[in-house]
């Protein structure tokens, strides 16, 4: 026998014609759905230039091959959808050469190439990969069948029948899982009907096929059991190819071409307002206002629910699910049109209790862009006036005197008072280091501890550096991921002003909020300089011996990677190996580095008031219990002005006082040195008595 097999053994020629007028329906329903797509995303706004296309491609390439994205922190799932996509893809590059085959090669060129050894080499690839295939999809299967608890559609601010997504979740997984079982039977009634010697090449097919025959099964019935399996098997197929634009397939398109587009800066340089923009240009207030690039991505969604279990507003009992958001933009771009308001379905709530902390957008397998979707919405509350009315407090304090906690901006410098030694003031003379403070760190009496820890750290080592003393102004970075844009700008452009009328090389800050705002989005007003964290600082006089312990502390630590230092920066080994220069042994928390929890402070939310709701436990909170399930920690270290106020309250309000103690890097770098340390006391009590 001829080593191949007929396409259409078994048909009469009518029902091939009719095969070939489903394929051609079916194709045409495929390409009408990718074309309402295509003119959905339309109507979008162009807020990214796709300048690099090529390189971006290639880009995400790597990402959607390799599937490192999907593999983080769920290995298994990882392994799942690699067997799914690559047994898919293979399959579906199968039938794309049969096609080739039949339709061009023989009639048209009268090449016949399926035959002989490329025939059993196809058939033992198509095998191998229909296995795959077949693994991968018993692998989420058994996953979704466990329940785990980011695959719980239940909403956090409100009741909503959600079961249309599980059944659409059952039907994708379920088709999926059914071509590929019906592929392997097809085969098996072939074999077992013709009894070909070469399909052993087919070994599902052969095995299956044979153990037929020893249950008795005729060649007729083969015959009859083929012929009902091919139409079965490919109206299946085809239905589900005319389905891929209008279900949760929809995401085999979106999502590569999702991470294709996607700004690799996303949330970490925030888009400026356009010029001139009129009110309904600021933000998002209808689905309209959304960029097609973030149109493009509500189709990408999976509904993984991995940013879900990331987030450490839904983690708390805010009305917060940031696929949730994701999920609500989608159906009204689907079913509401572009002119939808987005404020019926997202409540201010919603959106208010982000903490722009980046885990969803880090930890997202298609690269949906949350953060900047969520800021968007905020820009368009704010220029409403819907915002918290201690946010709105804070916000015109800002405006008015240039910090968060409204005071004279005389008192900015006041820290410095304790210090024993002067500080340059860098608008009069030159410095190498420019230090930009920052509010908390200049006003909060406990950081201000930290503060002068640092500056004492910096004059043991000889550094050179200065400050702008009442000139600086609040660097505006929560200002911005609040949603006052244009308040953010008005301090961008004063800040960048002030500084480029000093004289400096790089410049400094203990607040990761500030080093982050200026290092990646002063830019965008012509603010550019190297800008450091004092934990890169400090490392870098420790290894070129400016800094020289003298002693080492044997403290038994653990540290908390802040979100804009870590996340949206990448600055994860600095303070890890200041500490081990110090003599601390670092206990990692379960969440450490990329993976680490929000202490609930950022996008504004330290000045926003907090949820009244039972069973509500703040995310600094959760973060001390989990640092205190640790054991016999000596201290809880931060690096972030922000944190040292949220977790030392949060280890009072948690119930662990006398547990664990809190310490900024500096102090306990400090404490190295064998340097005495001061409180601001005499500083505090001047501030009260002037006026």
């Amino acid at each position: 026998m001829t080593e191949t097999r007929q396409t259409f053994a078994g048909l009469a020629h009518w029902e091939i014609v009719f095969w070939y007028g489903l394929i051609v329906v079916s194709t045409a329903v495929f390409f009408w759905g990718v074309a309402r797509l295509v003119l959905r995303y339309r109507r979008g706004r162009s807020t990214v230039e796709l300048r690099g296309i090529g390189r971006r491609a290639l880009r995400a390439a790597g990402i959607v091959l390799t599937h490192r994205w999907i593999k983080r922190r769920d290995p298994l799932a990882g392994i799942g959808h690699a067997l799914i996509f690559y047994g898919f893809m293979v399959l579906f590059a199968g039938t794309t050469i049969l096609a080739f085959q039949d339709d061009f090669a023989k009639p048209v060129l009268g090449f016949d190439f399926w035959r002989g050894s490329f025939y059993l080499g196809y058939s033992l690839v198509l095998d191998v990969f229909g296995i795959a295939l077949a693994v991968g999809l018993a692998i989420m299967i058994v996953k979704r069948l466990r329940h785990p608890p980011r695959l719980d559609y239940r909403r956090p601010d409100r009741e909503e029948d959600r079961r249309s997504y599980v059944i659409g979740d059952w039907v994708f997984v379920g088709c999926l899982f059914f071509l590929a079982l019906s592929g392997f039977l097809l085969e098996a009634f072939r074999i077992a009907w013709t009894n070909p010697s070469f399909e052993t090449w087919s070994p599902v097919g052969w095995a299956v096929g044979h153990g037929f025959k020893g249950l008795g099964m005729t060649a007729q019935e083969a015959s009859t059991a083929h012929f009902a399996t091919w139409w079965t098997h490919g109206v299946v197929a085809l239905a589900f190819v005319a389905s891929i634009p209008f279900t949760k397939a929809v995401h085999m398109l979106a999502g590569p071409a999702n991470v294709t587009v996607r700004d690799e800066r996303a949330g970490k340089a925030l888009p400026p307002l356009p010029e001139g923009a009129t009110a309904e240009q600021v933000g998002y207030g209808r689905i309209a206002d959304l960029s097609w690039e973030h149109l493009v991505s509500l189709d990408a969604c999976t509904k993984c629910g991995k940013c879900h279990a990331a987030c450490p507003a839904n983690a708390s009992g805010y009305p917060l699910s940031p696929r949730d958001v994701i999920l609500d933009l989608r159906e009204l771009s689907a079913h509401a049109g572009p002119a939808a308001e987005i404020g019926g379905r997202i409540r201010p709530e919603t959106v208010w209790s982000c903490t722009q902390c980046m885990a969803c957008v880090e930890i997202c397998p298609v690269g949906i862009e949350h953060v900047p979707i969520i800021n968007q919405l905020r820009r368009r509350l704010v220029d409403q006036g819907e915002l918290d009315p201690l946010l709105q407090s804070t916000l015109e304090a800002v405006y008015e005197t240039g910090n968060s906690f409204g005071e004279p901006k005389r008192k900015r410098p006041r820290w410095t008072r304790e210090l024993g030694f002067d500080v340059k003031d860098v608008r009069r003379e030159p410095a190498e280091l420019l230090w930009f403070v920052g509010d908390y760190a200049s006003f909060d009496a406990r950081n201000q501890r930290a503060t002068q820890a640092l500056a004492r750290i910096l004059h043991a080592a000889g550094a050179d550096f200065g400050i702008l003393f009442d000139a600086e102004k609040t660097a505006g970075c929560d200002v911005r991921r609040a949603g006052e844009e244009g308040l953010w700008a008005a301090l961008a452009e004063e800040n960048v002003r002030t500084i480029s009328g000093c004289e400096f090389e790089r410049i400094f800050s203990s607040d990761p909020h500030t080093f982050h705002t200026l290092r990646n989005e002063y830019p965008q007003h012509g603010g550019d300089w190297p800008v450091v964290h004092h934990s890169q600082l400090l490392l870098e006089l420790l290894e070129e011996g400016a800094l020289t312990p003298r002693r080492q502390l044997g403290r038994r630590v653990t540290y908390h990677d802040p979100c804009t230092l870590g996340r949206y920066n990448g600055v994860y080994d600095a303070p890890r190996r200041v500490l081990e220069a110090i003599g601390c042994e670092l206990v990692e928390m379960p969440r450490n580095r990329d993976n680490s929890f929000c202490c609930g402070a950022g996008g504004g939310r330290i000045w926003m008031q907090e949820l009244k709701k039972e069973g509500f436990r703040r995310p600094s909170e959760q973060r001390i219990d989990e640092a205190v399930g640790l054991g016999g920690l000596d201290y809880f270290v931060v690096c972030c002005p922000k944190d040292v106020t949220m977790y030392e309250d949060a280890i009072k309000t948690s119930g662990h006082q006398g547990e664990l103690e809190l310490r900024e890097l500096s102090e306990l770098v400090l404490e190295s040195l064998g340097l005495p340390v001061q409180e601001p006391v005499a500083a505090a009590a001047a501030d009260k008595e002037e006026p």
